[in-house]
C-alpha cells in the first residue's frame, strides 16, 4: 500500500532518532571510523589534560568506574543521537584515566621512547589486522569462544596475580591480552564488513576498547623490557 511504502522509505533512511543504524555495511564502517578516529583522539586530549593537572591513581580509578557507569549510558542511547554524546564521554574518561599510567612511563629513563613505540604498534597491529579483515572478508566469528574463553582466564589470573606477584605471570598476562585484542580486531572489523553489526556507535565502542587494551598491554610489555632496574 501506499501508506507501507512512505514508511518503509521513512525508515530506511537514518535520521535523528535512527542515525545510529545502517543497514548498508560500507556506510557503517565508514562511521564507525569516523567516530572512531574522533574519540581516539578526544582521549588523547584528555589524556594530556589528565597529565598536566597531576591526577593521581585513585583519580584514574574512579575515571575508570565512572568509565564503566557511562558505559551502560551508551548502551542504552545506541540508536539514538545522544548515543554520540554518550560515546564521547566515555572515551573521555577513559582517555583522562591514562593519565597517570602516562606519567608513570614518561617518567622512566626511556619513557618518551616506550611510550611512542606502544602508540607505534598498537597503530600497526590495528591498521594492518582491521585492513586484512576489510580485504579479505573473512568470517572471523569463529574466534568468538576462544576470544570469550581467553579474556576469562586472563581476568582470573589478573586477579590471582594481585595476591600471588609471579613475576612471569605478570609478564605473561599483557602478552596475553596483546594477543586477545588483535583477535578481537579481526573478530569485531569482520562483523562490520560482513553485515554482522549494523550499529556505528556499538562497534566503535568495541573497537575503542580493543584498541585502549592493546595499548595499554603493550606499554606494560614495552615498560618490563625497557626498564633498566
Amino acid at each position: 500500500s501506499k501508506e507501507y511504502s512512505m514508511n518503509k522509505v521513512k525508515y530506511a533512511q537514518p535520521g535523528i532518532i535512527t542515525g545510529a543504524l545502517a543497514s548498508n555495511p560500507a556506510k557503517v564502517l565508514r562511521n564507525t571510523y569516523l567516530l572512531l578516529s574522533m574519540t581516539l583522539l578526544f582521549s588523547a586530549v584528555t589524556a594530556s589534560v589528565a597529565m598536566a593537572l597531576g591526577l593521581p591513581r585513585g583519580g584514574a580509578l574512579l575515571l575508570t568506574l565512572v568509565s564503566f557507569g557511562l558505559l551502560f549510558w551508551v548502551r542504552r542511547t545506541e540508536d539514538s543521537s545522544m548515543g554520540i554524546v554518550a560515546v564521547f564521554a566515555f572515551t573521555g574518561c577513559m582517555g583522562a584515566a591514562l593519565g597517570p599510567m602516562l606519567s608513570f612511563y614518561l617518567a622512566m629513563q626511556q619513557g618518551p621512547t616506550i611510550v611512542m613505540q606502544a602508540l607505534g604498534g598498537t597503530a600497526l597491529v590495528f591498521l594492518t589486522l582491521s585492513g586484512y579483515a576489510m580485504a579479505s572478508r573473512k568470517d572471523f566469528s569463529f574466534l568468538g569462544g576462544f576470544l570469550m574463553t581467553g579474556m576469562v582466564v586472563v581476568l582470573v589470573g589478573a586477579l590471582a596475580n594481585i595476591f600471588l606477584q609471579i613475576p612471569v605471570l605478570s609478564l605473561a598476562i599483557p602478552a596475553a591480552i596483546v594477543m586477545l585484542m588483535s583477535g578481537l580486531i579481526l573478530f569485531d572489523t569482520s562483523r562490520i564488513v560482513l553485515g554482522g553489526e549494523t550499529n556505528y556507535i556499538r562497534a566503535t565502542v568495541s573497537l575503542y576498547l580493543n584498541i585502549y587494551n592493546l595499548f595499554t598491554a603493550l606499554l606494560q610489555l614495552l615498560g618490563v623490557f625497557g626498564n633498566d632496574d
